[in-house]
Parts: structure tokens; sequence; C-alpha cells
């Protein structure tokens, strides 16, 4: 019997942060938050989630913060 195992990436979430600034530019209203999970399946059926992969990007200087690089600010807008 043949078994199909391994990892996909699931469907990308985004949020835009409202009143939140980028600690790079300064600018406000330009963070996007993504968020997309990472899962392992069987046959192509997911699963459980693996990791859950989270980011920012400003829109204005194309800066990326990780989860561990958002500020309070990030956090509260999230």
């Amino acid at each position: 019997m043949i078994l199909f195992f391994g990892t996909r990436p699931g469907k990308k979430e985004t949020k835009k942060l409202h009143g939140a600034a980028c600690p790079h530019c300064h600018q406000k209203d330009t963070l996007t938050a993504v968020s997309q999970p990472n899962y392992a399946h069987v046959f192509w059926i997911p699963i459980f989630t693996l990791k859950n992969v989270s980011y920012a990007e400003c829109s204005h200087c194309k800066r990326v913060y990780y989860k561990e690089e958002f500020t309070p600010e990030m956090e509260r807008a999230l």
C-alpha cells in the first residue's frame, strides 16, 4: 500500500493594521499583517497544523516584520 504524506501551506489571511505606524519609516496605516498556517497532510487531507507563520509588511518602505519583531502598537492593532 502506498501512503502519501507531507506538508503544505494553508490559505493566507491578511489584515490591515489600522492606527499602527511602521517603526522604520514612521508612516501610519501602511502595515498589513499576514498569517499562514503550515499543515501536515495524509493523502492531501490536512491533519494538523505544524506552525503558523505571521509577519507584517509596510506598503510604503516594503520592510517586513516577523512576529518576534512586532511592537506593542502593532500587537494592539492586530
